[in-house]
């Protein structure tokens, strides 16, 4: 099994952490790179090393039960798992590491008897306070060991209703081991950008009240359920779906997923629905035509925005208005699965969630509290081709139309308002000079602040060398980049002071802004 250099980060980040720290760690990777490969490698090596160890792997969509199995058996043909799932038709619950859905299985918890590990995919499905499948059956395990140790994976940890799933006294998570930026896998190679257009067609939700912080289902699909909108938003999926060959549309009900998709069919492009009351034989038909080619369109209402792999995805048009970050992630996140010829995924916004949300990228830093306020993050639209961009880009990444200069100095903040921060360009600096001290402030863990010079300004960022799990791992990382692949790591900041000037100094850095500092995003070596 050959795993790429984040999913072997990821990995070791959760022995890091079981070394340092005794909670219930989180693994955040965006959709598209690879959860299940994580699992199935920590398992092999983990009951390798620990023979003993008894296993089950939760989540609540039974593609993603047989996905999740499957790739354990690619990776160790001979591991002892199994499925207990209702909806897959089997219920190997002796197994030594059991793949569970947990509708079938919260209740069995005395039959499974001893279990040293859980690990839950989607883990931003947990709900809050003490209630709930999960909790039910986590309590039950931990009853027998308390010595149970409990790891997440999601995309998205956070929730509408709670934030952060790391906030809060109820909160089952208790840190983040371990998180790769989208950014960075698009980047890399590993997933492919998000284009976001303007459509002319724009669904009104000004008369829809909220309920938890999110549209309230019932008015949701009234307001947005209107023959004009229908046709028109089918006339702009046509046309700009022409070069597209696999679409995927996110709708606000069952009634609004059948009109949406009697429009497309009406304009003779193949689609299919799939909703919650999709009998499942026909459900597997249409998703399995659907990855085939055989279905151009698909529309739904609530079903695969968790779980569903379909690479060819190369065209998303949201007709889902939210105000849940989780649920415009994942369904964003549908399209950025690499497949053969796929430069990018366009995204046909009608609901106004870009303007609502923002960048998909950054979002986990504007997650609020529930209750609290949001606004209109502050995007334009170019006007030649229709592409969303940060207030502050100047060149359209799209079709490189110059945006006319600002009349006023626009705030660093505006820098986080469209699907993906790849469309703002970095500002690349050179170096004079790097500085290094400690930064220790009272009852902090201390730090190694490294300030870069450029000119009259400068821009820090801050080592980790003496905390724990991933700002250790990253901070190895830093420091590797700088001494060498087998450079010795300082295990202190007093440690690492005396080597500092030793140290490789990059010759410029690529700087954006945030707030009234800057992120540091990239390094120039001589």
């Amino acid at each position: 099994m050959e795993l790429r250099p984040y999913q072997r980060e990821a990995i070791d980040s959760i022995y890091s952490y079981f070394q340092e720290a005794h909670g219930n760690p989180l693994i955040v990777m965006p959709t598209g790179t690879g959860k299940s490969m994580v699992i199935a490698g920590f398992l092999r090596e983990a009951l390798t090393t620990w023979p003993d160890t008894r296993v089950i792997v939760l989540t609540h969509v039974r593609e993603l039960i047989q996905q999740n199995f499957n790739a354990m058996l690619r990776a160790w043909p001979e591991a002892p798992a199994g499925i207990y799932s209702a909806g897959l038709g089997r219920r190997d619950i002796d197994a030594q590491i059991v793949f569970g859905g947990i509708q079938s299985i919260y209740k069995r918890a005395y039959d499974v008897q001893r279990c040293d590990l859980v690990l839950i995919d989607e883990a931003h499905l947990l709900g809050k306070g003490d209630t709930g499948m999960y909790r039910t059956f986590l309590r039950a395990l931990k009853s027998m060991n308390p010595m149970l140790k409990v790891i997440g994976l999601t995309a998205t940890p956070y929730r509408l209703d709670q934030g952060l799933l790391t906030e809060g006294d109820d909160a089952i998570f208790t840190d983040v081991a371990y998180t790769v930026s989208i950014l960075r896998m698009i980047e890399e190679g590993y997933l492919v950008p998000l284009t976001p257009k303007q459509t002319h067609t724009q669904i009104d939700v000004s008369s829809v009240h909220s309920r938890g912080g999110e549209f309230i289902a019932s008015e949701l699909e009234d307001a947005v359920d209107l023959e004009g909108v229908t046709n028109g938003a089918a006339d702009e999926l046509v046309a700009a779906g022409a070069d597209r060959g696999s679409w995927l549309v996110f709708c606000s009900g069952l009634r609004h997923a059948e009109h949406v998709r009697d429009a497309v069919r009406a304009r003779g492009i193949s689609c299919e629905m799939v909703t919650g009351e999709t009998p499942t034989p026909e459900r597997d038909r249409v998703l399995r035509q659907f990855k085939e080619g055989k279905i151009r369109c698909l529309t739904n209402m609530n079903v695969l925005t968790t779980g569903f792999d379909a690479p060819g995805v190369d065209m998303i048009g949201m007709l889902r208005p939210t105000k849940s970050q989780s649920l415009y992630v994942q369904m964003l996140g549908r399209g950025t699965r690499i497949a053969e010829g796929k430069e990018d995924c366009l995204v046909l916004d009608f609901a106004g969630n870009t303007y609502r949300l923002g960048t998909v990228d950054d979002i986990d830093k504007r997650v609020r509290a529930p209750g609290e306020g949001g606004g209109e993050m502050p995007c334009k639209t170019c006007p030649d081709c229709q592409t969303i961009v940060a207030i502050s880009v100047m060149l359209c990444p799209t079709c490189h139309y110059e945006f006319p200069p600002p009349e006023m100095k626009l705030t660093a903040t505006a820098d986080t308002s469209v699907l993906l921060t790849t469309q703002i360009k970095d500002v690349w600096v050179k170096i004079s000079d790097v500085v290094y001290t400690k930064y220790d402030r009272p009852g902090k863990t201390p730090s190694l602040l490294v300030e870069y010079f450029a000119g009259p300004k400068r821009h820090r960022e801050w080592v980790c060398l003496e905390h724990k799990g991933f700002p250790r791992s990253k901070a190895e990382a830093w420091w590797r980049m700088r001494a060498g692949p087998d450079a010795g790591i300082p295990a202190s900041v007093d440690g690492a002071l005396p080597l500092a000037p030793t140290l490789r100094k990059p010759v410029a850095i690529a700087v954006k802004p945030n707030g009234k500092y800057t992120d540091i995003t990239g390094y120039k070596w001589e």
